[in-house]
C-alpha cells in the first residue's frame, strides 16, 4: 500500500508493470486464437478438399470396378459363344463332308446300275430283234414253199417221218422264248427308270442338304467373326479400365495419404477447437478484469468505471 501510494503521488501507476505483464499475456493469447483460426481454416478447408477428393476417386473406382465385372462377364459369354459356334460349325463340315462321300458312292452305284441296266436293255432288244426277224422269215418261207412246191420223184422218196415240209423252226416254242425276253427287258426299263427316280430324287435331297448346311455354316461363321471382334474389343477395353482403374487406386492411396499426414496437425486429439477457444477466452475476459481491478488511475480504454 505504501508502494502504491508513493507511486500514486509521484503521479506514477504503481501496477504499470504488472498491467504489462498482462497485456504481453493477452496480446500472446490473442495472437494464438488468430494464428489456431487460420490454421482450423486452413485445416477445414485442406480435409474437406481430401475427404471429398477421397470420395470422388473411390466412385469413380467403384464405377471401374463394375464396368471391370461386366466386361470379364461379356468375355465369358463372348468365348463360351465362340466354342459353340466352332463346334457347330465343325460338326456342319464334318456331316456335310459325310453327306458328299456317300452321296458320290450312290451316285457312281446308280450310274453303275444304269449301265448296266442299259446294256442289258440293248442287248435283250437285239436278241428279240434278231429272233423275231428270225421266226418271221422261217414262217414266211414255209408258207411261200408249200404254195410253190410241185411233186416229183423226188418227194415221193422223201416223205414219211422227218421229211413232211420245209423247216420253218420252233414256231410255237418261240413265242414263250420272246415273251421271256420280253418280261426281261421290262424288267430292265423298269430298273432303269426306278434308279434314275432314285437318282434324282437323292441328288435334290442332297442338293437341298448341301444349302441348307452351307448356308448354316456361312451364318455362324459371320456370327463367329462378329462375335471375335466383339471380344477383342471387350478385352482391349477392359485392359484400358483396369489401367484407368490402377491410376484412380493411385489417387485413392494418395488421398488417404493426405488425410494421414494432416492427422496430427488438423484432427484435434483432446480438447476440442471449440473448448480451446473457450477455455482462452475465459483466460483473455479473466487478464482484462485483473488489468482494470489495478487500473487505480483510469488510464486504461477498456476499463470503465461505474
Amino acid at each position: 500500500a505504501a508502494v502504491a501510494k508513493f507511486g500514486a503521488s509521484n503521479g506514477e501507476d504503481p501496477f504499470a508493470k504488472v498491467k504489462g505483464l498482462i497485456q504481453d499475456l493477452l496480446e500472446r493469447l490473442l495472437k494464438e486464437a488468430t494464428e489456431e483460426a487460420t490454421k482450423k481454416s486452413f485445416c477445414d478447408q485442406k480435409v474437406a478438399t481430401t475427404k471429398q477428393e477421397r470420395d470422388f476417386r473411390m466412385s469413380d473406382v467403384r464405377s471401374l470396378a463394375a464396368e471391370i465385372t461386366t466386361l470379364e462377364v461379356k468375355e465369358e459369354e463372348l468365348e463360351l459363344e465362340i466354342k459353340e459356334l466352332k463346334d457347330a460349325i465343325l460338326k456342319l463340315n464334318k456331316d456335310l463332308g459325310e453327306a458328299e462321300k456317300i452321296r458320290e458312292q450312290e451316285h457312281g452305284e446308280n450310274l453303275r446300275t444304269i449301265k448296266k441296266a442299259n446294256q442289258g436293255k440293248e442287248a435283250v432288244a437285239n436278241a428279240i430283234e434278231v429272233l423275231t426277224l428270225y421266226y418271221k422269215n422261217a414262217a414266211q418261207a414255209f408258207v411261200q414253199a408249200k404254195t410253190q412246191r410241185k411233186a416229183s420223184p423226188v418227194d415221193e422218196d422223201t416223205t414219211g417221218a422227218g421229211f413232211e415240209g420245209s423247216y420253218q423252226g420252233k414256231q410255237a416254242a418261240s413265242e414263250g422264248i420272246l415273251g421271256i425276253l420280253e418280261v426281261i427287258k421290262s424288267d430292265f426299263e423298269r430298273t432303269l427308270r426306278v434308279t434314275n427316280e432314285e437318282e434324282s430324287a437323292a441328288q435334290a435331297k442332297f442338293v437341298d442338304f448341301e444349302r441348307a448346311s452351307k448356308s448354316d455354316i456361312s451364318g455362324k461363321s459371320t456370327t463367329q467373326e462378329r462375335d471375335e471382334e466383339a471380344l477383342e474389343t471387350a478385352t482391349r477395353t477392359k485392359h484400358t479400365k483396369m489401367d484407368d482403374l490402377k491410376t484412380k487406386m493411385d489417387m485413392v492411396d494418395s488421398a488417404l495419404k493426405q488425410l494421414e499426414e494432416l492427422t496430427p496437425l488438423c484432427i484435434d486429439s483432446g480438447m476440442s477447437y471449440d473448448d480451446r477457444v473457450a477455455k482462452r477466452e475465459e483466460e483473455v475476459a479473466a487478464l482484462k478484469k485483473a488489468v482494470c481491478m489495478l487500473d487505480e488511475a483510469g488510464v486504461e480504454p477498456d476499463c470503465s468505471k461505474p
